[in-house]
């Protein structure tokens, strides 16, 4: 398994500057953030990508994910809260259609930068549009993408939380039992497993080689705000276990977009104490 941090919590920097910053700490992996103010699909020219290449060559850091989930830069201005709409499931054809189209953006922004994957959620409830009928608008959309997906040899990780329309684990099983797509399984966020109270080993090992990718970050209270891993009280050391045992070898991404204001602090103080555990005591030994 091997550690990388997000940009979403840097968006006081550049994308440029994020993969910079976030390689310079140590970590071995960077989750792209494809929303404003890095990796807008919609907006991103040939340059960016070729700027983006030379600097991901240049430091040997891998891109762990390309993280679709939000939208912020369809209303062209940042927000306090991360928006999910307009989803796959957006009741409006036109809205839904939008982000298919984006997504698919977001699928060739993968392949272009070499991520194995992409993330997505099934974006929130909406009003006047039942949860049958925004599931039923969400699998329809995600069998459009998954075709274009598999040509591109990317995979789809649906991440699910809180308050979205697929919100826990059994409901994304059951999505992907669904749709039956090798391409489909989880972006796996384990604090929002938490948050749940769910039996995260059991969430683990119903997933196992579905999982392909893992956000992480601490939890205090069950309630849904991303800490500095080591400040909250959630067991990475069993959580890290429970992940190899079942498969798991990929990316473990830091994602903490509720540190902008001191966002290098925050990844550093991560990186010190994840490297603490035992999946990962002696690659910090070997940074010194």
């Amino acid at each position: 398994m091997k550690l990388s941090f997000s940009t979403n919590a840097f968006v006081n920097l550049s994308v440029f500057d994020a993969v910079e910053t976030i390689a310079g700490i140590g970590y071995e992996g960077v989750e792209l953030l494809a929303d404003i103010p890095h990796l807008y699909a919609d907006s991103v020219t040939v340059s960016d990508l070729d700027n983006l290449k030379r600097i991901l060559d240049r430091t040997g850091v891998s891109v762990a994910n390309i993280n679709a989930n939000t939208a912020i830069g369809f209303y062209g201005r940042q927000f306090w809260e991360p928006l999910f709409e307009p989803s796959l499931a957006n009741p409006a054809p036109a809205l839904r259609q939008w982000r298919i189209g984006y997504s698919k953006k977001c699928i060739d922004l993968a392949e272009a930068l070499g991520a194995p994957c992409v993330s997505l959620t099934s974006g929130r409830p909406v009003p006047g549009s039942s949860p049958d009928e925004s599931l039923r608008f969400l699998q329809e959309s995600l069998q459009t993408l998954l075709g274009y997906a598999e040509d591109k040899s990317i995979r789809i990780g649906i991440e699910y939380e809180p308050g979205l329309l697929v919100e826990r684990y059994e409901e994304l099983a059951a999505l992907i039992e669904t749709l039956g797509s090798p391409y489909l399984g989880a972006n796996l966020d384990l604090g929002h497993s938490h948050v749940l109270g769910e039996d995260v080993e059991s969430v683990i090992a119903g997933l196992s080689l579905r999982i392909f990718h893992v956000h992480i970050e601490d939890i205090r209270g069950r309630k849904h705000y991303h800490l500095v891993p080591g400040t909250g009280e959630m067991d990475f050391v069993a959580l890290f276990d429970a992940l190899a045992r079942h498969g798991y070898d990929g990316f473990a991404t830091v994602e903490l977009y509720t540190y902008p204001h001191r966002a290098e602090a925050a990844a550093r103080e991560a990186l010190h104490y994840l490297e603490s555990l035992p999946p990962f005591q002696s690659r910090g030994a070997a940074w010194g």
